[in-house]
């Protein structure tokens, strides 16, 4: 069954609400983030407002959840173009995630404080987590797709991510040297351990002494 189409008013009414939320983050930070200051900035009824997102912890999540359409939107474009393989895909993937991350880093946290452990429910990790096991299976057919999807997502775990950016100092270029190292490694499974045979490693059991 189709979902029913969004009346034209509410929609607006969506992105006034959005909109003013994002403005009142980035003028004032999160303090000022109010379900009453968000709606009489978007210039809406505070019923408006309450009946559509019911707590902050609603609106926050239908932020991050509207810039999650935008990066969707945007990798499907980068994916169309020139049929990249599996590793590249997943690469470009992981990239954008870690570039999602970093513009949303406050909301997520703000999320994860609001609801622990509520982003391994959310539908934009379900959809995440669909997307890179694809991607896995392809490059790898015999690993665990499931598992391995699992680890390469924990690297955008709110906590985890900002202790490696404020109290390590990493800038997000490197934790995207992290991730192309873990897909290169899958990769090499993938290709049954070829990547070893290059490296001048042995395939094969050790020799017998």
């Amino acid at each position: 069954m189709t979902a029913p189409t969004e009346r034209a008013d509410a929609a607006r009414n969506r992105l006034r609400i959005l909109d003013a939320a994002r403005r009142r983050l980035a003028d004032d930070g999160f303090t000022a983030l109010s379900l009453d200051a968000v709606a009489k900035d978007a210039g809406v009824g505070v019923g408006t407002v309450y009946r559509r997102f019911h707590n902050r912890a609603g609106l926050v999540y239908a932020l991050i959840e509207d810039n999650e359409s935008r990066f969707q939107e945007e990798f499907a474009r980068q994916a169309e173009d020139g049929a990249p393989s599996a590793r590249e895909r997943l690469r470009a993937f992981l990239h954008g995630m870690a570039d999602l991350v970093e513009e949303n880093r406050e909301l997520l946290l703000l999320a994860e404080a609001s609801v622990p452990a509520g982003r391994y429910r959310s539908a934009p990790f379900r959809r995440h987590h669909e997307q890179v096991v694809g991607m896995v299976a392809e490059l790898a057919p015999d690993a665990d797709a499931a598992y391995l999807a699992d680890l390469l997502l924990m690297a955008y775990a709110p906590g985890l991510f900002d202790f490696q950016r404020t109290d390590r100092g990493w800038d997000v270029d490197r934790i995207k040297r992290g991730l192309d190292a873990l897909v290169d490694g899958i990769g090499a499974v993938g290709a049954g351990g070829a990547g070893a045979v290059e490296s001048g490693e042995s395939a094969g059991p050790p020799p017998r002494r």
